[in-house]
């Protein structure tokens, strides 16, 4: 069976979901402009909201800079900014993929997967960004600035699909307009390749620096498009999410850039820290050696591996980058590509920065669906019994932790209906379903951000919440990536108190500033982590508290054992 990218989920959907994200792949023409020091930006205007997308805030990594990390670019004269843009080089679905036989007939899954993945146009000239503003802005107005980065596993994703159609006519229905940015940055082999030769010659966590270099490009640029450099709050969501993570602690929390900081505010939408193996440890090595062997240079000494991989044509270097496992396959979320420890710019695994406090504290949201783990559990089903889920967990995920460690952190998730792992309404589609899913969201989403908050220091103000507006879906429940389509398009309940929450957030860094005022008694004031320890819960049709203790025993399990359980 052949493989397809997600612009032919994305095709697909447009005959099976509403008209919205759809829209979003055509973008009528128009000719509103912006100069700035490198060049001119044309753009288009689409329902009073003016897009300029593919604006290449990077020199092209190809050829001597492939792996590499970027360089400004600094002119490009005149840029016709009214595409869809271009999208990194990534993995590929499988039309036979479990997870399109799982969720075939439910359209809502199929739409959150498209916003996954790319829209086609994948080229190694792809570190562009994409902003989006309101139309007639006055000439004085300095907006604040809301700066995405999407997810996808580090392996897939692209800034295409997301767009302001819904956000930014509601911001500015509510006084509150912002701009929106959306950055593309290296993926999978190109941008996130590991091993000792990558140490050794200082090209660890690409990735990680595009999206640096975006946000510089922001702080010098932004201001020419009505925003305020001084107001950037940077938000993403999965892949992205733990990219915003790591732009806290990027050089133990330096955020600063010409003496001001690079961002004030951030969101963490499912995921934040992740303990990780160091760019040289174990598994990243495997990886490296499995990718130069796949592309031809396994037979070259190794100083000269990685310039054997930069001379290679672009397919061939591609190819080899895609044969080490998906996330969207057995493996799950035991990640081949991730940001990993390289003693530079990122100087030690994630739970020690964060427990030393070694990352640029701003307010923050951080939160998850309430069945993370669901979507990337359906691969396994030889999992039939415990011993089977901690031998998987211990040769794939936990790879340092010895066996006793894994059987007691599965000890701590019973395999009952009723036990408080993950909403009742979903079955075992095999006999460790249920348990492994919830084991996989509360490490690598739910708990972790848990983690994250209580190491936060009290001074600065966080909130946190879960999702459960989704539950009844079949076999995933809320799963991960639930909120894409929420956040960006859908203009129901659910999706209305998580948008008007995050632009109260852009503009003041409070998610309740204006709302209470102006809402009925129903309206649920959204209480700080520090000050109660309760998450607001985002239902279907209204929303509540949740208290922040839930499976603390599990909880308790995974912060004691954190260091053994690095991915």
């Amino acid at each position: 069976m052949k493989s397809q990218t997600i612009i032919s989920i994305c095709a697909t959907l447009f005959g099976i979901v509403r008209a919205g994200p759809i829209d979003s792949c055509e973008i009528a023409p128009a000719t509103p402009s912006v100069k700035l020091s490198s060049g001119t930006v044309m753009g288009s205007l689409v329902d009073d909201i003016e897009y300029f997308r593919g604006i290449p805030y990077a020199k092209p990594p190809i050829g001597p800079l492939r792996l590499r990390p970027p360089k400004p670019i600094k002119s490009f004269g005149i840029i016709q900014a009214t595409g869809t843009g271009p999208s990194c080089p990534q993995f590929t679905v499988s039309e036979s993929s479990p997870v399109f036989n799982h969720v075939a007939g439910l359209s809502d899954v199929m739409e959150a997967i498209a916003f996954s993945g790319a829209l086609g146009n994948e080229t190694e000239d792809c570190l562009t960004v994409s902003v989006m503003r309101p139309r007639n802005i006055k000439t004085h107005e300095k907006l604040p600035v809301l700066l995405w980065m999407h997810g996808g596993g580090f392996q897939m994703g692209s800034a295409q699909p997301y767009n302001a159609s819904v956000l930014i006519p509601k911001a500015v229905s509510q006084g509150k307009p912002f701009i929106l940015v959306g950055v593309n940055y290296r993926l999978g082999g190109f941008g996130f390749l590991g091993g000792k030769e990558v140490l050794a010659d200082g090209v660890a966590n690409l990735g990680l620096l595009d999206q640096r270099l975006a946000l510089e490009w922001v702080a010098d640029n932004i201001a020419a498009f009505n925003g305020d450099p001084d107001a950037v709050t940077i938000w993403g969501e999965s892949a992205g999410a733990m990219s915003v993570f790591s732009q806290m602690a990027l050089y133990d929390g330096n955020n600063k850039y010409k003496g001001r900081p690079l961002f004030r505010g951030a969101i963490m939408n499912s995921g934040s820290l992740t303990p990780a193996e160091p760019v040289d440890g174990v598994k990243a090595q495997e990886l490296f050696d499995i990718v130069v062997r796949e592309a031809g240079c396994g037979a070259v000494p190794d100083k000269e591996k990685l310039d054997c991989l930069r001379g290679l044509d672009y397919e061939t270097f591609l190819n080899a980058t895609t044969k080490v496992p998906s996330y969207l396959g057995y493996h799950g979320i035991a990640l081949s590509y991730y940001p990993r420890p390289d003693g530079r710019i990122i100087t030690a695994s994630a739970e020690i920065l964060a427990r030393k406090k070694k990352y640029a504290a701003v307010p923050m949201i951080i939160g998850n669906q309430e069945n993370e783990g669901t979507m990337f559990s359906i691969f396994s089903y030889n999992l039939t019994t415990k011993a089977n889920t901690i031998s998987y967990l211990n040769d794939i995920f936990f790879r340092s932790a010895t066996r006793k460690q894994v059987s007691g952190l599965v000890d701590k998730y019973p395999r009952c209906s009723a036990c408080d792992t993950l909403n009742a309404t979903i079955s075992d589609t095999y006999p460790e379903f249920r348990r492994l899913a919830a084991i996989l969201g509360d490490y690598q989403f739910i708990l972790m951000s848990r983690i994250f908050l209580d190491y936060a220091p009290e001074s600065v103000p966080a909130w946190s919440y879960i999702a459960s507006y989704a539950q009844d879906t079949p076999i995933l429940g809320t799963w991960h990536t639930a909120d894409l389509p929420r956040m960006f398009y859908k203009t129901d309940e659910a999706s209305g108190g998580i948008q008007d929450r995050y632009i109260a957030f852009v503009n003041s860094l409070d998610p309740n500033d204006g709302l209470a005022d102006a809402a009925d008694d129903a309206f649920t004031r959204w209480p700080s982590w520090h000050d109660s320890r309760q998450l607001i819960d985002f239902r279907a049709n209204s929303t509540g508290l949740l208290d922040g203790d839930f499976r603390s025993n599990s909880f308790n399990y995974i912060r004691k054992n954190m260091e053994s359980f690095r991915v």
